[in-house]
């Protein structure tokens, strides 16, 4: 085992062990269809206390859906999803189950940021203007406390020199660093992130991606969809790969990445690798465990 390698398992094991006693999400027999199409067919999966969680697969396995249905964005069919103990989109009604509330909803998902593909920023206000809109508007915060947070979370992103500029004036990675901004602003417990960088230009996405391995070295719990095979092997804790709306492999990067022998998932890798030339470095071998063994 190599120092690198070391470092990333010592500080899972502190994760593990810091960890709640109960998941913070929990996903049980999740189903979900579109018209005739079902898009997620029996997802299970449990997210604990500041763990990274990245969702790989090829389009259409129902990552996107997945992460929305958590977000309560979407309805589901069947199943449960409890966010921190408490079902999230339904309530049981005189032995029915019924669609909760909107202010039932937003009660169990008030701990739950999302970033999404596009950056969704209001263009006629300025960017503190954004990152504070909600908490201006939703926790109805004084503008000189909804400010300071603002400020903060502006500097966290390395944003705060554009807390007066507008949208427009804003490079797409600068965009989705204010979006991640706002979204930190409410003090969630959880974030969400729907392929955050695939908006961007190549040049940009590494930046989006330092903010969010920040995140999760201070212990962010984080679900990540992405296409970021790099950004997963050395950031996550559990990567796991969808295949039409199923969980076909879920573990530890270097076992999803390198051990796994599942079909479908060395197909999808193939199609990676042969899209990057990254992953066609002269000594592949060594490449491949640099991004496996990387450390937050």
């Amino acid at each position: 085992m190599n120092a690198v390698s070391h470092i990333h398992e010592s500080e899972l094991a502190v994760t593990r062990a810091c960890a709640s006693a109960s998941p913070l999400i929990e996903v049980d027999g999740l189903h979900k269809r579109f018209g005739d199409v079902d898009v997620l067919r029996g997802i299970d999966i449990s997210i604990e206390r500041s763990e990274v969680v990245c969702l790989i697969g090829p389009s259409g396995s129902g990552k996107s859906t997945l992460l929305r249905c958590m977000a309560a964005l979407e309805t589901y069919d069947h199943g449960t999803i409890l966010i921190e103990g408490e079902t999230l989109g339904y309530v049981e009604r005189n032995g029915a189950r019924v669609r909760a509330s909107s202010g039932e909803i937003n009660r169990v998902r008030r701990n739950i940021g999302m970033v999404f593909q596009q950056f969704n920023l209001w263009p006629h206000m300025t960017v503190l203007g954004n990152v504070t809109e909600a908490l201006r508007r939703v926790r109805r915060m004084p503008a000189a406390a909804a400010n300071e947070i603002g400020g903060r979370m502006l500097e966290m992103v390395g944003m705060s020199h554009k807390a007066d500029a507008y949208p427009l004036k804003l490079s797409g990675g600068q965009q989705q660093r204010v979006a991640i901004a706002r979204a930190l602003a409410m003090e969630p417990n959880i974030m969400l992130f729907d392929e955050p960088t695939s908006a961007l230009d190549p040049e940009l996405v590494g930046e989006v991606l330092q903010v969010m391995k920040q995140l999760a070295r201070d212990g962010m719990t984080m679900v990540v969809v992405t296409h970021e095979m790099g950004f997963a092997a050395q950031m996550a804790d559990r990567v796991v790969f969808l295949d039409h709306g199923r969980i076909a492999v879920s573990g530890a990067p270097g076992e999803v990445f390198r051990r796994s022998e599942n079909p479908r998932l060395q197909q999808f890798l193939q199609n990676y690798r042969d899209r990057n030339a990254f992953w066609n470095a002269t000594d592949t071998s060594a490449a491949t465990d640099s991004v496996v063994t990387g450390s937050r």
